[in-house]
């Protein structure tokens, strides 16, 4: 219980006291911990009643049982927490991809949105707000459920340092998502642009991602150590990064965009590695694969050597004409042109990994295994996360009958030639 005190008189072993003040006001004064000097942490109130200033006190006490108590000091604006936490705290500990995509939420839709509120004063109604704005102004519904699970991540650290002693986003209502209908390619037409992509340059890839389900940057990061053909397992460990570029050119600038500045130079990895268990993983090859991988390992011998001394040799299995690594967007782009040449439906490149996916299931493969191979995470994924090779062989030859079977004819569905 609070204890009253005349004005001037200090309260015995840093209890809480209540007092009326020269100024005709009712205070209150409540040590709720120690601050970085060591000092007492003595917080005051004030009111108008004292039956006011004791609810305040109260509660003050119950936030510091409960060590709900925001931290001493100026407090947070939005715009100086959001802007903290994406360079200080976010910036060294998630990936390049991630760290590029807080910044896009916080920049042109946080701050203008949010940024002028004290950190402890947001309500949920403003997130809330937020987000209709946002989308009455054009964004994406998953533009502003991004922009909200942003805010959401920062303002869980900012009650995690107690800043503030409740996140008010995990209160306010997402912005709702309509769930995405997966539709995988149908066996027949995983088997057309099989046998068109035969036709093309790094017909491999695409063999891969549609037998395998890996992603994009999955594919792109392999390097031919991932793979051992006489085993006839590829091992999943890095993923490719969309290039990000700065001017090279002297000042005034060439006036293009970074990214076709003729002297450009280059500001991110190629590539990260895979930390995840569930991301590095072995996958087994299917036997048509592993040839098709052996054709494409040759044909690449073959432009190394046209290339001379231009070869960048880096290791990728899948490069371009110099030996240089592929460009996620060229890489996008040339799977449309696959769909198009194919004459199969138009669709994402993720789709080719529903459809590697759901060939697994339709085979009977286990679930754990199938996790295994797509690399998605579980918390049983310790698991079946180091599968043994009869289990790797297994599922690859059941791929290879699905996919590279012999049709009525006699003939098979995909050219042996790369």
């Amino acid at each position: 219980m609070p204890r009253k005190r005349k004005e001037g008189t200090r309260a015995p072993n840093g209890a809480s006291s209540i007092y009326f003040g020269a100024d005709g006001s009712w205070h209150g004064r409540v040590t709720v911990g120690v601050r970085d000097n060591g000092k007492p942490d003595r917080r005051h109130v004030r009111g108008k009643s004292e039956a006011e200033v004791t609810r305040k006190v109260r509660k003050l006490e119950q936030d510091r049982d409960a060590g709900t108590v925001r931290k001493p000091g100026r407090p947070w604006t939005v715009e100086r927490w959001l802007t903290h936490w994406v360079e200080n705290i976010a910036a060294p500990s998630v990936s390049e991809n991630t760290i590029a995509g807080y910044r896009v939420a916080v920049r042109v839709h946080l701050i203008p949105g949010l940024g002028a509120h004290r950190l402890d004063r947001l309500e949920p109604e403003h997130v809330e707000k937020l987000m209709q704005k946002m989308q009455r102004a054009g964004s994406a519904p998953a533009t502003a459920h991004q922009a909200y699970r942003t805010l959401r991540t920062a303002l869980n650290e900012a009650v995690r340092r107690k800043h503030i002693t409740e996140n008010p986003v995990v209160i306010a209502k997402p912005p709702k998502l309509a769930e995405e209908e997966v539709e995988p390619y149908t066996v027949e037409e995983v088997q057309r642009l099989l046998t068109e992509a035969s036709k093309q340059r790094n017909s491999a890839r695409w063999a891969i991602a549609l037998a395998l389900g890996l992603r994009q940057s999955e594919a792109l990061g392999l390097k031919w150590t991932d793979i051992d053909l006489d085993r006839g397992v590829l091992r999943v460990r890095r993923g490719r990064l969309r290039p990000k570029y700065e001017h090279g050119c002297a000042t005034p600038s060439c006036g293009r965009y970074p990214g076709y500045c003729p002297q450009r130079r280059s500001v991110r990895p190629t590539t990260k590695d895979t930390k995840s268990r569930a991301g590095k993983r072995p996958i087994g090859l299917p036997g048509e694969l592993v040839d098709i991988l052996r054709r494409h390992s040759e044909k690449q011998d073959l432009e190394r050597r046209i290339a001379g001394s231009l070869w960048q040799d880096e290791g990728w299995v899948f490069a371009s004409e110099i030996g240089s690594a592929l460009v996620p967007n060229t890489d996008y782009h040339r799977w449309k042109n696959l769909l198009r040449a194919a004459n199969v439906r138009d669709g994402r490149l993720h789709d080719a990994r529903h459809t590697a996916a759901t060939a697994l299931l339709l085979l009977g493969v286990p679930d754990r295994a199938v996790m295994g191979i797509m690399g998605w995470s579980s918390d049983q994924r310790h698991r079946y996360q180091h599968m043994i090779d009869p289990v790797l062989k297994d599922i690859a030859s059941r791929i290879d009958r699905l996919f590279w079977e012999e049709t009525d004819d006699g003939t098979e569905p995909s050219e042996k030639s790369d």
